[in-house]
């Protein structure tokens, strides 16, 4: 299993949200790419990065920013918030991104995600963000009537390999991810699943990887000291 420690851009700084609510956001780091390389010192390799400010507007806000912290660290990137179409996918895919992550458009714009696959393949990833197992999209703003299993089956079938499942819930509340919701979501689909949301220790860490799935994004519990990445690391390395 992957970790992947989480930077999450607002006005231009790491922030970090509880429970999806952009009125929670509050800084957590001063420096995205000085963040970024206390990551890579500590083992990590790869890196999710999230435009919260592209997320809510629809476009890349903070796309120069993000684009910055891969060339100076050189990690696998992956990265979500804001992009909507097909020339915001070729734009960070064509300078190195090495993961583009859709959300709402798999909602709202389900042929955008089907011509994303077909052109860019594995470089493709849907972020489901739910709460009380209902799909939110546009920033965790809007709700939706669709079952995050049954969006996945519908993102399975378009081709897509890579599923990043957050419960909103959890997020940023260091309570444990909901390994309840996970598994049922692994056991549903046969894509790669990496799990975000309320990740706070190691014992998290190795719960996850015995559900077998890809990857865990960690955010709050690194800035807060909680959960060491280093271990995290070498610890999803292990089992």
């Amino acid at each position: 299993m992957i970790i992947l420690p989480a930077i999450d851009i607002k006005d231009g700084t790491c922030v970090r949200l509880m429970r999806g609510d952009y009125s929670t956001a509050h800084k957590v780091a001063e420096d995205p790419i000085k963040t970024a390389l206390s990551f890579k010192k500590a083992g990590a390799s790869w890196l999710h990065m999230v435009d919260l400010d592209g997320a809510k507007d629809a476009a890349l806000v903070n796309s120069e920013l993000i684009l910055s912290v891969l060339n100076a660290t050189d990690m696998n990137v992956e990265v979500g918030g804001g992009i909507r179409d097909m020339n915001a996918i070729e734009f960070y895919l064509s300078r190195g991104i090495k993961r583009v992550i859709l959300g709402s458009a798999a909602i709202k714009n389900p042929e955008l995600v089907k011509q994303a696959v077909k052109d860019f393949g594995q470089s493709i990833a849907v972020g489901i963000d739910a709460k009380d197992d209902m799909v939110c999209a546009e920033g965790w703003t809007d709700n939706s009537e669709i079952d995050y299993i049954e969006l996945a089956k519908k993102m399975e079938n378009i081709g897509v390999n890579t599923i990043i499942y957050t419960d909103i819930a959890k997020d940023g509340m260091l309570s444990g991810p909901n390994l309840t919701k996970i598994d049922e979501l692994r056991n549903a689909v046969s894509c790669n699943i990496i799990a975000s949301g309320g990740v706070s220790s190691v014992k998290d860490i190795i719960n996850l990887a015995e559900l077998n799935i890809y990857g865990a994004i960690c955010g709050k519990s690194i800035y807060s000291g909680e959960l060491d990445l280093k271990m995290a690391v070498k610890v999803a390395e292990k089992v």
